[in-house]
């Protein structure tokens, strides 16, 4: 993740200083999370998202040469927010040649992330309850999602995860490329 992180920033010409600027994260806490730190939190990923454009899971992941089609339990690749406990697991990452990804994520009771703004505008989003109950808020409209209730919606405005318990929330969510 860390190579990624500063390689993201490289790729675009910023600074460090362009990039505190433009994602409203200081100039200390990016260093500390190019230089691994530190590890970034689900809503520091969003802002940067933000920024370059993209979806959370083509900033986490590292893009394939050439994709397998096989993806082994094993070998998908879990991240965990240490601020709020989220754990997000790439079942389906994105790869060269494919438009959408499968994204299982689980929320502990309590916890809440929100991000500001879309990594990007208009990204086409499926989200399949598999338990616990979600308050997730799209463009100012909050939904509560219980088990087998699927929300899908473009995305174009802040999102709100919320799991109100008093078991975690665990969820599917299909992204697809604009």
């Amino acid at each position: 993740m860390v190579e990624r992180l500063a390689a993201l920033r490289e790729e675009r010409g910023m600074s460090l200083e362009e990039l505190a600027t433009a994602s409203g994260i200081s100039r200390a806490t990016l260093s500390r999370l190019e230089r691994g730190e530190s590890s970034p939190t689900a809503a520091l990923l969003g802002k940067l998202c933000a920024v370059y454009g993209m979806p959370m899971s083509r900033l986490i992941a590292e893009v394939e040469v050439q994709p397998v089609q096989l993806i082994r339990a094993a070998d998908q690749s879990e991240w965990h927010d240490p601020d709020t406990g989220f754990v997000r697991r790439m079942i389906s990452p994105p790869a060269r040649g494919f438009k959408a990804e499968l994204i299982e994520g689980r929320l502990p009771a309590g916890a809440v992330i929100d991000y500001p703004q879309p990594p990007v505008r208009g990204m086409e989003q499926h989200m399949w309850m598999l338990s616990g109950v979600l308050d997730f808020t799209v463009d100012g409209v909050e939904h509560r999602l219980h088990k087998g209730d699927m929300l899908r919606f473009h995305l174009y405005g802040a999102t709100r995860f919320s799991c109100p318990g008093p078991h975690a929330a665990h969820y599917l969510i299909a992204i697809c490329e604009p």
